[in-house]
Protein backbone atom coordinates (compact mmCIF):
# COMPACT_ATOMS: atom_id res chain seq x y z
CA UNK A 1 0.00 0.00 0.00
CA UNK A 2 2.70 2.50 0.95
CA UNK A 3 5.94 3.36 -0.76
CA UNK A 4 8.04 2.44 2.27
CA UNK A 5 7.99 -0.13 5.06
CA UNK A 6 5.38 1.46 7.29
CA UNK A 7 1.68 1.86 6.68
CA UNK A 8 -0.04 5.19 6.36
CA UNK A 9 -1.39 6.23 9.80
CA UNK A 10 -5.06 5.76 10.47
CA UNK A 11 -7.34 8.77 10.08
CA UNK A 12 -10.19 9.58 12.50
CA UNK A 13 -13.47 7.62 12.29
CA UNK A 14 -15.86 9.11 9.77
CA UNK A 15 -13.09 10.61 7.65
CA UNK A 16 -14.46 10.97 4.10
CA UNK A 17 -12.43 9.41 1.28
CA UNK A 18 -13.31 10.18 -2.32
CA UNK A 19 -12.35 11.09 -5.88
CA UNK A 20 -13.26 14.10 -8.00
CA UNK A 21 -14.14 14.93 -11.62
CA UNK A 22 -15.84 17.79 -13.47
CA UNK A 23 -18.65 17.77 -16.01
CA UNK A 24 -16.98 19.45 -18.96
CA UNK A 25 -13.87 17.30 -18.61
CA UNK A 26 -15.62 13.93 -18.74
CA UNK A 27 -19.28 14.03 -19.79
CA UNK A 28 -19.18 14.56 -23.54
CA UNK A 29 -22.66 14.43 -25.13
CA UNK A 30 -22.24 18.04 -26.21
CA UNK A 31 -25.25 17.73 -28.52
CA UNK A 32 -27.52 17.17 -25.52
CA UNK A 33 -26.81 20.46 -23.77
CA UNK A 34 -26.46 24.14 -24.44
CA UNK A 35 -22.97 25.32 -25.40
CA UNK A 36 -20.62 26.63 -22.74
CA UNK A 37 -17.80 29.16 -22.85
CA UNK A 38 -15.41 26.22 -23.08
CA UNK A 39 -17.06 25.00 -26.28
CA UNK A 40 -16.55 28.45 -27.80
CA UNK A 41 -12.98 28.66 -26.50
CA UNK A 42 -11.88 25.27 -27.82
CA UNK A 43 -13.39 26.06 -31.23
CA UNK A 44 -10.84 28.85 -31.64
CA UNK A 45 -7.62 27.62 -33.32
CA UNK A 46 -4.61 27.50 -31.03
CA UNK A 47 -6.50 27.68 -27.76
CA UNK A 48 -5.97 23.99 -26.87
CA UNK A 49 -2.48 22.60 -27.28
CA UNK A 50 -3.48 19.41 -29.08
CA UNK A 51 -6.40 21.01 -30.90
CA UNK A 52 -8.92 18.76 -29.16
CA UNK A 53 -12.35 19.49 -27.70
CA UNK A 54 -14.51 17.93 -24.99
CA UNK A 55 -17.36 17.09 -27.35
CA UNK A 56 -16.95 13.39 -26.48
CA UNK A 57 -14.35 13.58 -23.69
CA UNK A 58 -14.67 10.34 -21.68
CA UNK A 59 -18.34 9.91 -22.72
CA UNK A 60 -19.31 9.69 -19.05
CA UNK A 61 -22.82 10.84 -19.99
CA UNK A 62 -23.50 7.50 -21.68
CA UNK A 63 -21.07 5.36 -19.67
CA UNK A 64 -21.77 6.51 -16.13
CA UNK A 65 -22.92 3.00 -15.01
CA UNK A 66 -19.44 1.68 -15.84
CA UNK A 67 -17.83 4.60 -14.01
CA UNK A 68 -20.05 4.15 -10.96
CA UNK A 69 -18.99 0.49 -10.91
CA UNK A 70 -15.36 1.67 -10.88
CA UNK A 71 -16.16 3.90 -7.91
CA UNK A 72 -17.86 1.07 -6.08
CA UNK A 73 -14.97 -1.32 -6.71
CA UNK A 74 -12.49 1.34 -5.63
CA UNK A 75 -14.29 1.59 -2.31
CA UNK A 76 -14.57 5.36 -1.94
CA UNK A 77 -17.07 6.89 0.44
CA UNK A 78 -17.93 9.77 -1.87
CA UNK A 79 -17.75 11.00 -5.44
CA UNK A 80 -17.28 14.70 -6.14
CA UNK A 81 -18.57 15.56 -9.61
CA UNK A 82 -19.83 18.79 -11.10
CA UNK A 83 -23.20 19.62 -12.56
CA UNK A 84 -23.17 21.26 -15.96
CA UNK A 85 -25.16 24.49 -15.88
CA UNK A 86 -25.54 24.36 -19.71
CA UNK A 87 -26.96 20.84 -19.42
CA UNK A 88 -29.43 21.83 -16.71
CA UNK A 89 -30.64 24.66 -18.98
CA UNK A 90 -31.38 22.07 -21.69
CA UNK A 91 -34.57 20.04 -21.92
CA UNK A 92 -34.25 16.91 -19.81
CA UNK A 93 -30.75 17.87 -18.67
CA UNK A 94 -31.43 17.30 -15.00
CA UNK A 95 -32.65 13.79 -15.78
CA UNK A 96 -29.03 12.72 -16.30
CA UNK A 97 -28.07 13.87 -12.80
CA UNK A 98 -31.14 12.13 -11.39
CA UNK A 99 -29.88 8.89 -12.91
CA UNK A 100 -26.31 9.47 -11.78
CA UNK A 101 -27.29 10.30 -8.20
CA UNK A 102 -29.60 7.28 -8.04
CA UNK A 103 -26.79 5.03 -9.30
CA UNK A 104 -24.33 6.42 -6.76
CA UNK A 105 -26.77 5.98 -3.89
CA UNK A 106 -27.50 2.41 -5.00
CA UNK A 107 -23.75 1.72 -5.00
CA UNK A 108 -23.29 3.16 -1.53
CA UNK A 109 -21.25 6.13 -2.78
CA UNK A 110 -22.18 9.56 -1.44
CA UNK A 111 -22.84 12.12 -4.21
CA UNK A 112 -21.04 15.45 -3.68
CA UNK A 113 -22.01 17.82 -6.51
CA UNK A 114 -20.09 20.98 -7.38
CA UNK A 115 -22.50 23.51 -8.87
CA UNK A 116 -20.05 25.50 -10.99
CA UNK A 117 -16.78 24.20 -12.42
CA UNK A 118 -15.99 26.84 -15.07
CA UNK A 119 -18.53 25.85 -17.78
CA UNK A 120 -20.67 28.98 -17.94
CA UNK A 121 -23.49 28.83 -20.50
CA UNK A 122 -22.47 30.77 -23.59
CA UNK A 123 -25.80 32.60 -23.52
CA UNK A 124 -24.77 34.28 -20.26
CA UNK A 125 -21.32 35.18 -21.56
CA UNK A 126 -22.39 36.60 -24.90
CA UNK A 127 -24.84 39.33 -23.94
CA UNK A 128 -23.78 41.99 -21.43
CA UNK A 129 -26.64 43.07 -19.21
CA UNK A 130 -25.19 46.38 -18.06
CA UNK A 131 -23.20 47.53 -21.07
CA UNK A 132 -19.77 46.30 -19.98
CA UNK A 133 -17.29 46.93 -22.78
CA UNK A 134 -15.45 43.70 -21.91
CA UNK A 135 -18.51 41.50 -22.34
CA UNK A 136 -20.91 39.66 -20.10
CA UNK A 137 -20.53 36.52 -18.03
CA UNK A 138 -18.89 36.91 -14.64
CA UNK A 139 -18.08 40.55 -15.35
CA UNK A 140 -21.80 41.13 -14.79
CA UNK A 141 -23.42 41.12 -11.38
CA UNK A 142 -26.56 39.62 -12.90
CA UNK A 143 -24.72 36.36 -13.58
CA UNK A 144 -24.48 35.76 -9.83
CA UNK A 145 -28.25 36.15 -9.55
CA UNK A 146 -28.81 33.76 -12.46
CA UNK A 147 -26.48 31.28 -10.76
CA UNK A 148 -28.57 31.38 -7.57
CA UNK A 149 -31.72 30.62 -9.59
CA UNK A 150 -29.98 27.65 -11.21
CA UNK A 151 -28.80 26.37 -7.80
CA UNK A 152 -32.37 26.46 -6.52
CA UNK A 153 -33.56 24.36 -9.46
CA UNK A 154 -30.86 21.74 -8.91
CA UNK A 155 -31.30 21.61 -5.12
CA UNK A 156 -35.07 21.20 -5.43
CA UNK A 157 -34.55 18.25 -7.77
CA UNK A 158 -31.67 16.44 -6.08
CA UNK A 159 -31.78 17.60 -2.47
CA UNK A 160 -33.71 14.56 -1.28
CA UNK A 161 -30.65 12.40 -2.05
CA UNK A 162 -27.73 14.84 -1.92
CA UNK A 163 -26.55 16.01 1.49
CA UNK A 164 -23.14 17.53 0.76
CA UNK A 165 -22.81 20.42 -1.72
CA UNK A 166 -19.97 22.53 -3.17
CA UNK A 167 -20.91 25.91 -4.63
CA UNK A 168 -17.98 27.08 -6.81
CA UNK A 169 -14.75 25.42 -7.90
CA UNK A 170 -11.54 27.47 -7.90
CA UNK A 171 -12.76 31.03 -8.44
CA UNK A 172 -9.11 32.14 -8.29
CA UNK A 173 -8.12 30.10 -11.35
CA UNK A 174 -11.27 31.02 -13.24
CA UNK A 175 -10.55 34.70 -12.59
CA UNK A 176 -6.81 34.55 -13.32
CA UNK A 177 -6.59 32.07 -16.18
CA UNK A 178 -9.94 32.80 -17.82
CA UNK A 179 -10.26 36.55 -17.42
CA UNK A 180 -6.87 38.08 -16.56
CA UNK A 181 -4.40 36.03 -18.65
CA UNK A 182 -6.70 34.55 -21.30
CA UNK A 183 -5.27 31.03 -21.07
CA UNK A 184 -8.66 29.48 -20.24
CA UNK A 185 -12.23 30.19 -21.33
CA UNK A 186 -13.62 32.72 -21.92
CA UNK A 187 -10.15 33.87 -23.01
CA UNK A 188 -10.20 37.44 -21.66
CA UNK A 189 -6.89 39.26 -21.11
CA UNK A 190 -8.05 41.94 -18.71
CA UNK A 191 -5.22 41.72 -16.19
CA UNK A 192 -6.31 43.62 -13.05
CA UNK A 193 -9.55 44.71 -14.72
CA UNK A 194 -10.65 41.12 -14.08
CA UNK A 195 -11.17 41.86 -10.36
CA UNK A 196 -14.97 42.25 -10.77
CA UNK A 197 -15.01 38.59 -11.88
CA UNK A 198 -13.56 37.56 -8.52
CA UNK A 199 -16.20 39.58 -6.67
CA UNK A 200 -19.10 38.24 -8.71
CA UNK A 201 -17.92 34.64 -8.34
CA UNK A 202 -17.68 35.10 -4.57
CA UNK A 203 -21.10 36.77 -4.53
CA UNK A 204 -22.50 33.84 -6.51
CA UNK A 205 -21.04 31.52 -3.90
CA UNK A 206 -22.85 33.38 -1.11
CA UNK A 207 -26.12 33.51 -3.02
CA UNK A 208 -25.70 29.82 -3.77
CA UNK A 209 -25.30 29.06 -0.06
CA UNK A 210 -28.52 30.97 0.63
CA UNK A 211 -30.36 29.05 -2.10
CA UNK A 212 -29.11 25.72 -0.76
CA UNK A 213 -30.10 26.62 2.80
CA UNK A 214 -33.58 27.56 1.56
CA UNK A 215 -33.80 24.09 0.02
CA UNK A 216 -32.87 22.49 3.36
CA UNK A 217 -29.17 21.76 2.80
CA UNK A 218 -27.06 21.49 5.95
CA UNK A 219 -23.62 20.52 4.58
CA UNK A 220 -22.26 23.21 2.26
CA UNK A 221 -18.78 24.36 1.27
CA UNK A 222 -16.69 25.95 -1.45
CA UNK A 223 -13.65 24.49 -3.27
CA UNK A 224 -10.89 27.12 -3.22
CA UNK A 225 -7.42 26.42 -4.54
CA UNK A 226 -4.61 27.30 -2.15
CA UNK A 227 -0.92 26.70 -1.69
CA UNK A 228 1.96 28.16 0.30
CA UNK A 229 3.78 31.07 -1.30
CA UNK A 230 7.55 30.86 -0.88
CA UNK A 231 9.64 33.98 -1.51
CA UNK A 232 12.56 33.44 -3.89
CA UNK A 233 14.86 35.06 -1.31
CA UNK A 234 14.75 37.15 1.84
CA UNK A 235 15.50 40.29 -0.16
CA UNK A 236 12.79 42.93 0.19
CA UNK A 237 11.67 42.94 -3.49
CA UNK A 238 11.16 39.16 -3.41
CA UNK A 239 9.34 39.31 -0.07
CA UNK A 240 7.01 42.02 -1.34
CA UNK A 241 6.31 40.14 -4.58
CA UNK A 242 5.54 36.93 -2.68
CA UNK A 243 3.21 38.77 -0.31
CA UNK A 244 1.34 40.26 -3.25
CA UNK A 245 1.01 36.87 -4.95
CA UNK A 246 -0.30 35.36 -1.71
CA UNK A 247 -2.77 38.23 -1.47
CA UNK A 248 -4.12 37.59 -4.98
CA UNK A 249 -4.21 33.79 -5.04
CA UNK A 250 -4.93 32.91 -1.42
CA UNK A 251 -6.21 35.74 0.74
CA UNK A 252 -8.42 37.42 -1.88
CA UNK A 253 -10.56 34.31 -2.15
CA UNK A 254 -10.38 33.02 1.43
CA UNK A 255 -10.92 36.11 3.56
CA UNK A 256 -14.20 37.38 2.09
CA UNK A 257 -15.63 33.90 2.71
CA UNK A 258 -14.06 33.27 6.12
CA UNK A 259 -13.76 36.77 7.59
CA UNK A 260 -16.35 38.78 5.68
CA UNK A 261 -13.79 41.30 4.45
CA UNK A 262 -11.38 41.85 1.61
CA UNK A 263 -7.69 42.03 2.55
CA UNK A 264 -5.51 45.11 2.24
CA UNK A 265 -8.05 47.49 0.73
CA UNK A 266 -8.98 45.28 -2.24
CA UNK A 267 -12.64 45.86 -1.44
CA UNK A 268 -12.23 49.44 -2.69
CA UNK A 269 -11.56 48.02 -6.16
CA UNK A 270 -14.70 45.88 -6.28
CA UNK A 271 -18.02 46.85 -7.89
CA UNK A 272 -21.36 47.44 -6.21
CA UNK A 273 -22.29 47.71 -2.54
CA UNK A 274 -19.30 45.75 -1.33
CA UNK A 275 -20.18 45.91 2.38
CA UNK A 276 -23.63 44.44 1.73
CA UNK A 277 -22.23 41.83 -0.65
CA UNK A 278 -19.66 40.70 1.90
CA UNK A 279 -22.46 39.79 4.30
CA UNK A 280 -23.75 37.42 1.62
CA UNK A 281 -20.31 36.14 0.62
CA UNK A 282 -19.52 35.24 4.24
CA UNK A 283 -22.62 33.13 4.83
CA UNK A 284 -21.55 30.46 7.37
CA UNK A 285 -20.18 27.25 5.86
CA UNK A 286 -20.18 23.68 7.13
CA UNK A 287 -16.80 22.91 5.59
CA UNK A 288 -14.08 24.71 3.67
CA UNK A 289 -12.82 22.85 0.61
CA UNK A 290 -9.17 23.22 -0.39
CA UNK A 291 -7.68 22.09 -3.71
CA UNK A 292 -3.95 21.61 -3.17
CA UNK A 293 -1.29 20.76 -5.75
CA UNK A 294 1.96 22.55 -4.87
CA UNK A 295 3.54 25.60 -3.29
CA UNK A 296 4.65 28.49 -5.50
CA UNK A 297 8.08 30.16 -5.40
CA UNK A 298 7.65 33.84 -6.14
CA UNK A 299 10.12 36.65 -6.70
CA UNK A 300 10.30 40.19 -7.98
CA UNK A 301 9.36 40.73 -11.65
CA UNK A 302 12.14 39.85 -14.08
CA UNK A 303 11.16 42.11 -16.96
CA UNK A 304 10.26 39.33 -19.40
CA UNK A 305 7.39 36.89 -19.90
CA UNK A 306 7.93 33.59 -18.05
CA UNK A 307 6.66 30.18 -19.15
CA UNK A 308 5.67 28.19 -16.09
CA UNK A 309 3.39 25.19 -15.57
CA UNK A 310 1.80 25.52 -18.98
CA UNK A 311 1.12 29.26 -18.55
CA UNK A 312 2.72 32.46 -19.69
CA UNK A 313 3.27 34.86 -16.78
CA UNK A 314 3.34 38.34 -18.37
CA UNK A 315 6.27 40.64 -17.62
CA UNK A 316 3.96 43.44 -16.50
CA UNK A 317 2.74 41.52 -13.44
CA UNK A 318 4.40 42.68 -10.20
CA UNK A 319 5.85 39.24 -9.48
CA UNK A 320 7.55 36.31 -11.21
CA UNK A 321 6.92 32.61 -10.63
CA UNK A 322 10.14 30.63 -10.32
CA UNK A 323 11.20 27.00 -10.25
CA UNK A 324 11.45 25.22 -6.89
CA UNK A 325 14.82 23.54 -7.14
CA UNK A 326 15.72 20.12 -5.76
CA UNK A 327 12.28 18.51 -5.89
CA UNK A 328 10.71 16.08 -8.39
CA UNK A 329 8.22 17.39 -10.91
CA UNK A 330 5.13 15.83 -12.46
CA UNK A 331 4.61 15.24 -16.18
CA UNK A 332 2.96 18.69 -16.14
CA UNK A 333 6.13 20.18 -14.67
CA UNK A 334 4.53 20.95 -11.32
CA UNK A 335 6.78 20.53 -8.24
CA UNK A 336 6.05 17.64 -5.90
CA UNK A 337 6.13 19.03 -2.36
CA UNK A 338 3.90 17.03 0.02
CA UNK A 339 5.08 18.98 3.07
CA UNK A 340 3.53 22.06 1.48
CA UNK A 341 0.11 20.61 2.31
CA UNK A 342 0.98 20.35 6.00
CA UNK A 343 2.36 23.90 5.90
CA UNK A 344 -0.75 25.22 4.17
CA UNK A 345 -3.22 23.63 6.58
CA UNK A 346 -1.41 24.54 9.78
CA UNK A 347 -0.89 28.04 8.38
CA UNK A 348 -4.61 28.43 7.65
CA UNK A 349 -5.46 27.33 11.18
CA UNK A 350 -3.02 29.86 12.61
CA UNK A 351 -4.21 32.66 10.31
CA UNK A 352 -7.96 32.16 10.65
CA UNK A 353 -8.43 30.38 13.97
CA UNK A 354 -12.03 29.55 14.82
CA UNK A 355 -13.25 31.31 11.67
CA UNK A 356 -11.97 28.32 9.67
CA UNK A 357 -14.64 25.60 9.39
CA UNK A 358 -13.70 21.93 9.18
CA UNK A 359 -11.53 21.41 6.09
CA UNK A 360 -11.99 18.94 3.25
CA UNK A 361 -9.23 18.45 0.67
CA UNK A 362 -11.48 18.59 -2.38
CA UNK A 363 -8.68 18.00 -4.92
CA UNK A 364 -5.16 16.61 -4.80
CA UNK A 365 -3.47 14.76 -7.63
CA UNK A 366 -0.88 14.75 -10.38
CA UNK A 367 -0.29 14.09 -14.06
CA UNK A 368 1.87 11.12 -15.04
CA UNK A 369 1.99 8.80 -18.04
CA UNK A 370 1.51 5.04 -17.98
CA UNK A 371 -0.71 2.45 -16.35
CA UNK A 372 1.94 1.23 -13.90
CA UNK A 373 2.08 4.75 -12.44
CA UNK A 374 4.46 4.37 -9.52
CA UNK A 375 5.22 8.10 -9.54
CA UNK A 376 1.54 8.85 -8.88
CA UNK A 377 1.54 6.35 -6.02
CA UNK A 378 4.55 8.06 -4.49
CA UNK A 379 2.88 11.45 -4.91
CA UNK A 380 -0.40 10.39 -3.29
CA UNK A 381 1.35 8.45 -0.55
CA UNK A 382 3.41 11.49 0.38
CA UNK A 383 0.43 13.82 0.39
CA UNK A 384 -1.76 11.53 2.46
CA UNK A 385 1.04 11.32 5.03
CA UNK A 386 1.41 15.12 4.96
CA UNK A 387 -2.32 15.44 5.49
CA UNK A 388 -2.15 13.15 8.50
CA UNK A 389 0.59 15.34 9.99
CA UNK A 390 -1.77 18.30 9.76
CA UNK A 391 -4.52 16.29 11.47
CA UNK A 392 -2.08 15.24 14.19
CA UNK A 393 -1.14 18.92 14.63
CA UNK A 394 -4.75 19.73 15.41
CA UNK A 395 -6.17 20.87 12.08
CA UNK A 396 -9.79 19.72 11.74
CA UNK A 397 -9.67 17.91 8.39
CA UNK A 398 -12.72 15.81 7.55
CA UNK A 399 -12.02 14.39 4.08
CA UNK A 400 -9.68 13.88 1.11
CA UNK A 401 -10.58 13.63 -2.59
CA UNK A 402 -8.09 12.49 -5.25
CA UNK A 403 -8.11 14.30 -8.57
CA UNK A 404 -9.14 12.43 -10.61
CA UNK A 405 -11.05 9.21 -11.12
CA UNK A 406 -10.47 9.21 -14.90
CA UNK A 407 -8.04 10.58 -17.42
CA UNK A 408 -9.93 13.47 -18.97
CA UNK A 409 -9.95 16.64 -21.06
CA UNK A 410 -7.42 18.75 -19.17
CA UNK A 411 -8.63 22.17 -20.29
CA UNK A 412 -6.09 24.05 -22.47
CA UNK A 413 -3.77 21.00 -22.36
CA UNK A 414 -6.35 18.83 -24.11
CA UNK A 415 -5.70 15.11 -23.57
CA UNK A 416 -1.93 15.40 -23.09
CA UNK A 417 -2.03 15.43 -19.27
CA UNK A 418 -3.31 12.34 -17.48
CA UNK A 419 -4.52 12.80 -13.90
CA UNK A 420 -6.69 9.68 -13.63
CA UNK A 421 -6.53 6.68 -11.36
CA UNK A 422 -8.15 5.00 -14.37
CA UNK A 423 -6.52 5.10 -17.82
CA UNK A 424 -8.78 6.00 -20.74
CA UNK A 425 -7.84 4.91 -24.27
CA UNK A 426 -8.38 8.10 -26.23
CA UNK A 427 -6.84 6.45 -29.30
CA UNK A 428 -10.09 4.50 -29.69
CA UNK A 429 -12.92 7.06 -29.35
CA UNK A 430 -15.52 4.36 -29.86
CA UNK A 431 -14.62 2.17 -26.92
CA UNK A 432 -12.71 4.66 -24.71
CA UNK A 433 -11.59 1.61 -22.75
CA UNK A 434 -11.11 2.17 -19.01
CA UNK A 435 -8.15 0.41 -17.38
CA UNK A 436 -7.48 0.85 -13.65
CA UNK A 437 -3.88 1.93 -13.07
CA UNK A 438 -1.57 0.76 -10.31
CA UNK A 439 -2.54 3.88 -8.35
CA UNK A 440 -6.18 2.73 -8.41
CA UNK A 441 -5.11 -0.48 -6.68
CA UNK A 442 -2.97 1.49 -4.22
CA UNK A 443 -5.88 3.74 -3.26
CA UNK A 444 -8.18 0.74 -3.03
CA UNK A 445 -5.80 -0.89 -0.52
CA UNK A 446 -5.43 2.35 1.45
CA UNK A 447 -9.21 2.60 1.84
CA UNK A 448 -9.49 -1.00 2.98
CA UNK A 449 -6.73 -0.45 5.55
CA UNK A 450 -8.39 2.71 6.89
CA UNK A 451 -11.53 0.73 7.62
Amino acid sequence: MATDDHAIPTFPPGFLWGVSTSAHQIEGAVELREPSVWDAFTAEPGRVKDGSTAAVAVDHYHRYPEDVALLSDLGVDAYRFSISWPRVRSEGGLDFYDRLVDALCAAGVRPVPTLFHWDLPTALQAVPNSGSAAGGGWLERDTAARYAEYVSVVADRLGDRVAKWITINEPAEHTLFGHALGAHAPGKQLMFDALPVAHHLLLAHGLGVQALRAAGATDIGIANSHGPTWPASQEQPDLEAAAFYDLLLNRLFAEPVLLGEYPDGLGDLMPGDVAADLKVISEPLDFYGINYYAPTRVGAPQGTDIEFGGLTIPAELPFSVQEIEGVPVTHFGWPVVPEGLTELLTGFRERYGDRLPPVVITENGCSYEGIDDQDRIAYLDGHVRALHKAVAAGVDVRGYFVWSLLDNFEWAEGYAQRFGLVHVDFEDPVTLTRTPKSSYGWYQELLRAQR
